[in-house]
C-alpha cells in the first residue's frame, strides 16, 4: 500500500515517479545550487541511502565535519530537510541525492526508513493530514505549505472594520494616482530627453510616493521606467510606450466604478491590491509545464505553469521568497499531479492557488494542444483586449523549427511560411541550445510565453507518435 500526499493511506495511489535529471535541476533555487548539487550527484558521495514506496528518499553525505549530513526528501510534496546549515530549499545535498536517484535507481535501494528520517517524515505527513482534516471540517481546501482555508481559528474578522480599511486604502491609492498623473504630465511637458540626464531622480522619488500610497503595483511600474533610458538605442520610444501604459492604468483606477467587473478586478490587481482566490476548485490532472524564478526587488517570485488534461485549462501558480531564499512551493517539471486549483479573479483568470493534492506525482502526460505562430499572436492580441498591461500570454506551438534570423532566432511553422521571433532574453539562455539539439532541424512542440518582445520558450517536446514525449525544460 502506498502513501498519497499528506500521508493518507491509499491502495490506489499511483506509483512514485523517479524524476529525471532535468526535473531535479529545475527545483534548484539558483544557479549556484544547481552546480553544487550536480557535484554531489555521484553515488560515491553518499552512504546509508535508500527509498521506499511512499516517495521518501534519504541518504548520508560526508561534509567538512566528522558527522555526515542527514538528508531526506519527500517527493510527494516535494519537501526537504537536511542537517546542513544552508538556508536554501532544496539545499545542494537534497539536489545531489535526487540526482543520484535519477541517474541510477539501484544506487538508492528500497528499504525500511531509518529512525532519523522517519521522525521528520512522520511529523510532516501527520501535519499535512491534520491540516487536511481541518480544511474538511471548515469547508476549505488544503494549501501546500500553509493553513487550510475556511474561517480562521481566531474567529471571523469584523466586516465593518475591514470595509473601512479598504476605503482608506482606496483613498490613498487615488491620491497617489492623481499625483502620478501630474508627474507624467510634467515629464511630457518638459520633454523625454530630461529623463536621460545624469542624476535624474524622479523615478525613485515617485516610486517611493506610490509605496506611501499603498500602491506597490504602480511603484513597480515607475521603477521600470527608470531603467528604460539605459536600455539602448530607441529608448525614447519605449519610454513613451511605458508612460502611456502607466497613464492608462492610472485612468482605469480613477474611473474603476465604470469598468466591467473582470476588468476592474484586473485593475485592482495591477495597482497592487491583493484579492483571495475564489470560485469552486477545479480538479484535474495537471501537467507541470515550467518553473522559474525571477528577482522582483527584495523578493523572489516563482512562476509555475500547469495544464489540465481534462479541462484544457492553463494555470499559473505564484509563490514568493525573501531576498536570497527561494520560494517554498516547487513542483517537478514534466510530472503530472492530480490536484485542485482555485482561480483568482481578473481578466484571463490565469493565476490560481494550488489546493488539495491526491496521490503522488505521476509520469508525464501528453503536451498541451497547440497551434501555429499566427494562432499564438492572435491569442496574445485577444488577451490584451482583456488586460492591456499584459506582458505575455501562455501558448503552445506545434510543428515549429528553430532557425537563425539575423542576430537572433525564430520559430518557423513547418507547414507554412510564418514565423515568430524569440525574445532577446531567451537567446541568451542555455535552453536555446537544448531546444536546437532536441529539434535537430525537425519540427518540435514548444510551450512558452508570447509577448510584445517575442516568444520565450519554456518547455519542448520532440515529435514522436509512438510514445508520450518527455518534457524538456528550457529555463
Amino acid at each position: 500500500m502506498l502513501l498519497s500526499h499528506g500521508g493518507e493511506s491509499s491502495s490506489t495511489a499511483a506509483a512514485v515517479v523517479r524524476w529525471t535529471r532535468d526535473q531535479v535541476l529545475a527545483l534548484a533555487p539558483d544557479e549556484a545550487s544547481r552546480r553544487a548539487g550536480s557535484t554531489l550527484g555521484a553515488s560515491g558521495s553518499w552512504s546509508g541511502g535508500g527509498c521506499d514506496g511512499s516517495g521518501a528518499v534519504w541518504g548520508l553525505c560526508g561534509g567538512g565535519g566528522s558527522t555526515p549530513y542527514r538528508t531526506v526528501v519527500d517527493t510527494t510534496g516535494p519537501a526537504y530537510t537536511c542537517s546542513c546549515p544552508s538556508r536554501k530549499s532544496p539545499c545542494k545535498h537534497a539536489l545531489g541525492l535526487l540526482l543520484v536517484r535519477a541517474s541510477d535507481e539501484s544506487a538508492l535501494p528500497a528499504g525500511e526508513v531509518p529512525d532519523w528520517a522517519d521522525e521528520w517524515l512522520t511529523s510532516r505527513r501527520g501535519g499535512a493530514e491534520e491540516r487536511k482534516r481541518e480544511g474538511e471540517t471548515k469547508g476549505g481546501s488544503e494549501n501546500e505549505g500553509g493553513a487550510a482555508g475556511g474561517v480562521p481559528a481566531s474567529g471571523p474578522a469584523d466586516p465593518e472594520a475591514a470595509r473601512r480599511r479598504a476605503e482608506r486604502r482606496a483613498e490613498r491609492i487615488t491620491g497617489g494616482a492623481l499625483e502620478l498623473e501630474q508627474r507624467l504630465a510634467d515629464l511630457l511637458r518638459g520633454g523625454l530627453a530630461t529623463a536621460d540626464q545624469p542624476g535624474y531622480g524622479m523615478w525613485e522619488e515617485t516610486a517611493a510616493r506610490m509605496v506611501d500610497a499603498q500602491a506597490p503595483g504602480l511603484a513597480g511600474r515607475v521603477r521600470e521606467l527608470g531603467a528604460v533610458p539605459a536600455s539602448g538605442p530607441g529608448w525614447p520610444v519605449r519610454l513613451l510606450e511605458e508612460c502611456a501604459l502607466l497613464h492608462l492604468l492610472d485612468s482605469a483606477w480613477l474611473g474603476i466604478g465604470r469598468l466591467p467587473e473582470p476588468l476592474a478586478a484586473t485593475v485592482r490587481t495591477r495597482v497592487g491590491l491583493t484579492t483571495p482566490a475564489e470560485g469552486p476548485p477545479v480538479r484535474d490532472h495537471w501537467l507541470v509545464l515550467a518553473q522559474y524564478d525571477t528577482p522582483d526587488g527584495r523578493i523572489v517570485t516563482r512562476r509555475i505553469w500547469l495544464h489540465g488534461r481534462r479541462s484544457g485549462r492553463t494555470a499559473l501558480l505564484l509563490s514568493f521568497g525573501a531576498a536570497g531564499r527561494a520560494p517554498g512551493q516547487a513542483l517537478p517539471v514534466g510530472a503530472t499531479i492530480d490536484a485542485e486549483i482555485t482561480p483568482y479573479p481578473g481578466a484571463g483568470r490565469l493565476r490560481a492557488e494550488l489546493g488539495q493534492r491526491f496521490g503522488s506525482p505521476s509520469p508525464a502526460g501528453t503536451p498541451p494542444p497547440g497551434g501555429t505562430t499566427t494562432d499564438a499572436v492572435n491569442a496574445y492580441g485577444a488577451a490584451l483586449r482583456r488586460d492591456p498591461w499584459l506582458d505575455a500570454w501562455p501558448v503552445t506551438l506545434c510543428d515549429v523549427i528553430p532557425v537563425p534570423s539575423g542576430d537572433g532566432w525564430q520559430l518557423v511553422d513547418a507547414a507554412g511560411d510564418t514565423a515568430l521571433p524569440l525574445a532577446p532574453a531567451a537567446t541568451a539562455r542555455p535552453g536555446l541550445w537544448r531546444l536546437l539539439a532536441l529539434s535537430g532541424g525537425s519540427p518540435v512542440t514548444v510551450f512558452g510565453e508570447c509577448g510584445h518582445r517575442g516568444f520565450d520558450p519554456l518547455a519542448a517536446w520532440a515529435a514522436d507518435a509512438d510514445t508520450v514525449p518527455e518534457t524538456v525544460p528550457l529555463i
